[in-house]
């Protein structure tokens, strides 16, 4: 079993983009779960059109089991989802987690016994004992980036909380990955700062500027389903190839 976290300290990034539609790739060949870790609900809100009964942080508090919380989205997809409106992930993050910091990686073990070959955390763009929590559980986490300046000190700070968190908890949590996402090349300011990122020392992933994206969450598909063709989805395969290689070498 692996799990990735998509996660950096920054909004507008499109971590539940490229959560949601790498995950529906993987589970091609992959038994794979979603787990949507923010409280804001996004991933749940674009993948489900009805509220569901339970969310993650049922699950977490013993208001259910781990199965029941889970939602079939296809033949090997699942998934976790939060409340956006009126849910409990924020207040539990906030009461009882303090008390319980490897709660997520017990979440692992039960998704294992049930079979996922891979898990896909989706996290809110903070740093607070919520998402630390759940770096913690995790095998490797992607960040992602956009053509703009304030990315690059975003990924410098960001790397620093994960030395942190790999020394005080004794991980070896793998950061070697990063998606410059929404590229468009034909801005100059986009392919200025995009050369800034090449010259991190870890491997690169670019996902251009594609409306197509956004139209398939409108409709609650991924861009998969929405538009097999879309422009967006050579570049979306090659990160879920490289996390599928990273999965097989676990």
């Amino acid at each position: 079993m692996h799990s990735t976290a998509f996660h950096i300290q920054k909004g507008g990034v499109g971590k539940s983009t490229l959560s949601g539609n790498v995950a529906w790739k993987l589970s091609e060949h992959q038994k794979t779960i979603l787990i949507d870790a923010d409280p804001q609900g996004n991933i749940s809100s674009w993948f489900l059109s009805e509220p569901p009964q339970y969310e993650l942080a049922d699950i977490l508090t013993g208001g259910c089991s781990t199965e029941d919380g889970i939602i079939q989205l296809s033949n090997q997809l699942s998934l976790i989802p939060t409340f956006g409106l009126d849910g409990s992930l924020k207040q539990y993050a906030e009461n009882t987690l303090n008390d319980e910091p490897f709660i997520f990686e017990d979440l692992n073990e039960a998704l294992s016994r049930l079979g996922y070959e891979i898990i896909i955390y989706d996290l809110s763009p903070g740093m607070s004992r919520l998402e630390k929590c759940i770096l913690i559980a995790t095998d490797e986490v992607i960040t992602p980036l956009t053509p703009e300046y304030f990315s690059i000190d975003g990924i410098t700070i960001f790397r620093n909380e994960l030395t942190k968190l790999n020394k005080n908890f004794r991980k070896d949590i793998k950061h070697n990955k990063v998606v410059c996402n929404m590229l468009n090349r034909s801005f100059r300011r986009h392919l200025s700062l995009y050369s800034e990122f090449t010259r991190m020392d870890m491997q690169l992933f670019t996902i251009p500027q594609d409306s197509r994206l956004a139209e398939s969450q409108l409709h609650h598909q991924s861009i998969y389903t929405y538009d097999p063709v879309a422009k967006s989805i050579t570049a979306l395969n090659a990160l879920a190839d490289a996390i599928k290689a990273e999965s097989n070498g676990s």
